[in-house]
C-alpha cells in the first residue's frame, strides 16, 4: 500500500516531532558514514548506556529453585495443571498464550490457552466443544486483588493447539490453532463473561485456514494482524467488514492480506528516485488457502512467526528463529506509514533466544518471552537502549508463555507452559508511562542487537530517506537494495 496523501511519506516520518527518537540518535552518531565496510544501527546506542531507565537489578535466586526474580519481586503460583477448578474438573495442560480484562470489585479477568492437540492427560473438558475429541480450548480465572483465585472456568473446547491469540478492545480474547490438521487451523472469538458460548465454537473463517500463532488489533483503525507459525510463514491483516469494535463484529466477515515487498524498478542503487516510496504493500488472498496464495504472490517469507503485539500505533511481531544464527529477530510495522523495521536480530543466545510471546509494559518497556534451550528467560528492551532480565525460569527447560499485567499495571501474569504453572508476580514496578510506550515504537535498538548492514545499503538508507531498519529489513527479504 503507497501512502495516500493523508499518511505520512519517510521523509516526513522522521521529521514528526522534529526528529524521531531514532533519527536524532542516527544522526548524532553519524550513522550514515559510510567509511566502513558495515554499520550496525545498534551503534547509535552506546554500547554500555548509562542513561535512562536500565531494569531492576540482578536477579534473586530462588530459594525453592523455580523462578528467579530481581530483588524486591515475588512470585505466587495461583493455578497448576492438574490442579482442581471450581467446578471440580482439573486444570488442563499446555498452558501459552494470555490476556487480562478488568473484572468486578478490582478483580483481574485472566483469559488462557491451553495448547492440547487430540490426546492429553489433562484435557479442556468444555460442555459445548466445537470439534470432539479436540483436546484444546481456553480457561479463565477471576483473580482478586490479593492475587488469589475466586473462580477458574473453561471458556471454550474442542480446538487443537490454542497457542497465542490477542485481546481484543471490547473485552474478548481471539484464540489462535496452530495447526492445519483434521479440518482445524482458525480462529475463535471468547468472551469470558458467557463463555462456552455459540460464537467461542464458531470458527472466524475469513482470519484465514493457516496455523495461526498470535494477532494482534490497531484500536485506531480495528484492522487485525496475523502471524503464522510455519516455516515459510507470512504477516497477514485482516480488515473487517465491521470495524465498530464489538462483540461478533469479526464474525461478519472480512479481507485477509499478506505483507510484500513493494516492487522496485530496478536493482540498483544508482538508478533510484530520491523520495521513492519503498517499504510493504498487502496482497488480498483467499482465507482457505491463506499459506499458499501468500507463496503464489510473492509475499514475504518469513522463517517462523511467533509473538504480536500492538502499542501506540505500533505493531510488534518476531520471528523466533530467523537470522543467521536462528536466534530470532524482532520487526515493528508502522501501518500509518507503511514502514517495516527490522528492530533487531540477535547474534547470541546470551543476549537473546529464540524470541516467543511478547508484551509491552506499562511503563514502555519491550519484554519477550523466550523459548530456547536451556533456561528461558523475560527480557526486556527499554526505549534508552538498555536490556535486562526480568526473569529466569529455573526449574526446567519450558518455555516461557502468556506475559500480560493486570490492567493496573501492579502484576505481571505469566506461564511456564510444562509442567503447566501459571503465576502472579509483583514488587516495584514502574508507574505507567504512556510517553516512554510512545518512544519505544521510535527508539534505536539497544547495542549488539541492532542488524547490521552494509556501507552500500546503508548509502542507499541516506538517499531514500529511509532508516537504517527500514532498510535492514527489506534487505533480509531479497528487496534488491544495492
Amino acid at each position: 500500500m503507497k501512502p495516500g496523501k493523508s499518511e505520512l511519506n519517510r521523509r516526513d516520518f522522521l521529521k514528526v516531532g522534529g526528529m524521531s527518537t531514532l533519527a536524532v540518535a542516527l544522526g548524532s552518531a553519524g550513522i550514515f558514514s559510510l567509511s566502513n565496510t558495515a554499520t550496525t544501527v545498534a551503534a547509535a546506542a552506546k554500547s554500555k548506556p548509562t542513561s535512562g531507565f536500565g531494569g531492576y537489578g540482578p536477579l534473586v535466586k530462588d530459594p525453592n529453585g523455580i523462578l528467579d526474580l530481581p530483588r524486591g519481586f515475588h512470585y505466587k503460583i495461583i493455578s497448576k495443571t492438574g490442579d482442581k477448578m471450581s467446578n471440580g474438573d482439573l486444570v488442563p495442560a499446555m498452558l501459552d498464550g494470555m490476556a487480562a480484562y478488568n473484572g468486578e470489585r478490582n478483580t483481574t479477568i485472566l483469559v488462557r490457552n491451553h495448547e492440547n492437540s487430540t490426546n492429553s492427560q489433562y484435557p479442556v473438558n468444555g460442555k459445548n466443544p466445537w470439534s470432539k475429541g479436540a483436546a484444546g480450548g481456553t480457561t479463565a480465572m477471576i483473580v482478586g486483588p490479593n492475587r488469589e483465585v475466586i473462580n477458574e472456568y473453561v471458556t471454550s473446547s474442542g480446538t487443537i493447539r490454542n497457542c497465542a491469540g490477542g485481546a481484543t478492545t471490547w473485552g474478548t480474547w481471539l484464540t489462535c490453532e496452530e495447526t492445519r490438521e483434521m479440518g482445524h487451523g482458525f480462529v475463535f472469538e471468547v468472551n469470558p463473561l458467557d463463555p462456552e458460548n455459540e460464537m467461542s465454537r464458531t470458527p472466524i473463517r475469513d482470519m484465514g485456514y493457516f496455523s495461526h500463532e498470535a494477532c494482534a488489533v490497531d484500536p485506531a483503525t480495528g484492522i487485525w494482524y496475523l502471524t503464522e507459525d510455519a516455516s515459510p510463514s507470512f504477516l497477514y491483516r485482516f480488515t473487517p467488514n465491521d470495524r465498530s469494535q464489538t462483540i461478533g463484529s469479526l464474525q461478519k466477515g472480512g479481507k485477509l492480506e499478506a505483507a510484500a515487498i513493494e516492487e522496485l524498478p530496478a536493482s540498483k542503487a544508482s538508478t533510484f528516485h530520491t523520495g521513492k516510496n519503498y517499504g510493504i504493500v498487502w496482497k488480498e488472498i483467499k482465507p482457505e488457502r491463506a499459506q499458499q496464495d501468500a507463496k503464489d504472490k510473492g509475499c514475504i517469507q518469513f522463517s517462523r512467526l511467533e509473538g504480536a503485539f500492538f502499542s501506540a500505533g505500533v505493531f510488534w511481531f518476531d520471528d523466533t528463529s530467523a537470522g543467521s544464527g536462528n536466534l530470532g529477530r524482532v520487526y515493528r510495522y508502522h501501518p500509518s506509514t507503511n514502514i517495516l523495521e527490522l528492530f533487531y536480530e540477535s547474534t547470541d543466545k546470551n543476549d537473546l533466544e529464540m524470541p516467543d510471546n511478547i508484551c509491552m509494559t506499562p511503563w514502555g518497556d519491550l519484554w519477550i518471552a523466550e523459548d530456547g534451550g536451556g533456561n528461558d528467560r523475560i527480557i526486556g528492551m527499554t526505549p534508552e537502549g538498555n536490556v535486562y532480565t526480568f526473569a529466569e525460569n529455573t526449574m526446567n527447560g519450558s518455555e516461557f508463555a502468556g506475559p500480560t499485567f493486570s490492567p493496573d499495571g501492579n502484576t505481571f501474569f505469566v506461564n511456564i507452559q510444562t509442567p503447566g504453572i501459571t503465576f502472579a508476580i509483583w514488587g516495584p514496578f514502574a508507574r505507567r508511562n504512556s510517553a516512554r510506550q510512545r518512544a519505544m515504537g521510535f527508539s534505536a535498538p539497544p547495542a549488539n542487537l541492532g542488524p547490521v548492514v552494509s556501507d552500500k545499503v546503508a548509502g542507499v538508507a541516506e538517499e531514500q530517506g529511509m532508516s537504517l531498519l527500514e532498510a535492514a529489513a527489506l534487505e533480509r527479504h531479497g528487496a534488491p537494495l544495492v
